[in-house]
């Protein structure tokens, strides 16, 4: 048989994919929990936008009830000070009547905003929510690792380690002509170690295209001057749109759900890699101790005139 007519037939046996294999699976141990990572974070933030105009308490929403008159700039000040004695004060923007005064304060390299009442100097807290602030969280997690621009450029390795595995999972899961169709169901009843590789198999398949466009999409987002100056910002904009789906509420919705088969796929290759490697070292090494007693008492004996 020729190599094509292997690789139609039985492509387990090419040395090829063995290699394959190999790259997939030290990779795929390399950045499983970056991939989980982002999988969580890309589809927590897919409904940013919605949630953040949901959730927002900026002052804009906040009413303040007008109780005598107005603070002069000064007294509000002194009140901004007293709630934040190591703060500088780097603006205090006066609102309309009923709306709270927004107010920028910085210490060291931190910098913080808070909204405050302008009759009563009270402190009202953070103008943007708690769900905001955790949407916020998430999206620099997931754009740049927690880590700004040296994060960013961290990331666009990972999604390019991301395109990787796609590529190489999509060669593996090849099981020949008469075989392909039961790699892409899952045998609900089948012993744990083969449901677990149904799992795996299963949604690299249906999802392989999702993950092909999420890790040229993030090479490309992580990267954007160079992306604006090929092909201009409308790209980028279409480029981000098409990452996280949001051209219309069905594909949002889709993208949220789909979004976790990345984070499905790196928790079933750890699973794999604990039954079919870990375990048995583990094991191994396991029954070696044991031996070893008996092996000293047989050594002992035979030294024994």
């Amino acid at each position: 048989m020729s190599i094509w007519e292997r690789w139609l037939e039985r492509p387990q046996g090419l040395w090829f994919r063995k290699a394959v294999f190999q790259v997939h699976l030290w990779v795929g141990i390399g950045v499983g929990l970056y991939v989980l990572a982002i999988s969580l974070s890309g589809s927590a933030i897919v409904f940013r936008r919605e949630l953040d105009r949901k959730f927002s308490r900026r002052e804009v929403t906040v009413v303040v009830p007008a109780s005598g008159l107005r603070l002069s700039e000064n007294e509000l000040q002194r009140f901004m000070r007293r709630a934040y004695p190591s703060w500088e004060i780097l603006s205090a923007m006066q609102s309309e009547p009923g709306r709270p005064d927004h107010v920028e304060l910085l210490r060291g390299s931190r910098r913080i905003e808070r909204l405050f009442d302008p009759y009563t100097g009270k402190d009202l807290g953070n103008p943007e929510s708690l769900t905001s602030r955790a949407l916020g969280w998430l999206t620099d997690l997931h754009d740049n690792l927690l880590l700004s621009s040296a994060g960013r450029i961290a990331n666009g390795a990972g999604a390019l380690l991301i395109t990787l595995l796609a590529a190489t999972g999509t060669l593996i899961w090849w099981p020949g002509v008469k075989n392909w169709q039961r790699s892409t169901k899952v045998s609900w009843k089948a012993s744990w170690p083969r449901l677990n590789w149904d799992l795996h198999s299963a949604i690299g398949f249906w999802c392989s295209l999702f993950l092909f466009v999420w890790g040229i999409s993030g090479i490309c987002l992580c990267f954007p001057g160079a992306l604006d100056s090929l092909s201009g910002g409308d790209f980028r904009f279409w480029i981000t749109s098409l990452h996280f789906g949001r051209f219309n509420l069905l594909t949002e919705v889709v993208w949220t759900a789909v979004g976790l088969a990345p984070a499905g796929l790196a928790l079933t290759g750890a699973l794999m890699w604990w039954n079919r490697v870990l375990r048995k070292k583990l094991r191994h090494r396991s029954d070696r101790k044991l031996s070893l007693p008996a092996e000293k008492i047989l050594a002992s004996n035979s030294s024994r005139p």
